[in-house]
């Protein structure tokens, strides 16, 4: 049984950093693909950053990148988001999502459709 449990999400001062977990069971990430993807009231999901089990491959959004990066740790099962120099507009509801494609992870916009479990999200406010 496919599960993903995203954890870490608060509130935080615009300039600081969180650790978004997601931690998942039922599958190896060996061959397939784990994305993050955000949602704010009243605008549309979206991907945010992605990394591929087989090489360990990576994209990220270019509203994100420079500031967030994503992990693994294999041992632990769970997969990382870590975000630093956040903006008041990277307030959101975070998921994490497994897609099944083998090297699922491309370079370009990450599509929702393409990802089969989702985790049940986690809040990340950014506010003074």
């Amino acid at each position: 049984q496919v599960q993903l449990v995203e954890s870490g999400g608060g509130l935080v001062q615009p300039g600081g950093s969180l650790r978004l977990s997601c931690a998942y069971s039922g599958f190896s990430l060996d061959y397939f693909a784990i994305g993050w993807f955000r949602q704010a009231p009243g605008k549309e999901r979206e991907g945010v950053s992605c990394i591929n089990g087989t090489d360990g491959s990576t994209y990220a959004a270019d509203s994100v990148k420079g500031r967030f990066t994503i992990s693994t740790d294999n041992a632990k099962n769970t997969v990382y988001l870590q975000m630093n120099s956040l903006k008041p507009e990277d307030t959101a509801v975070y998921y994490c999502a497994l897609n099944h494609r083998i090297m699922g992870c491309n370079p370009g916009p990450l599509y929702g459709y393409e990802y089969d479990y989702w985790g049940q999200g986690t809040q990340v406010t950014v506010s003074s």
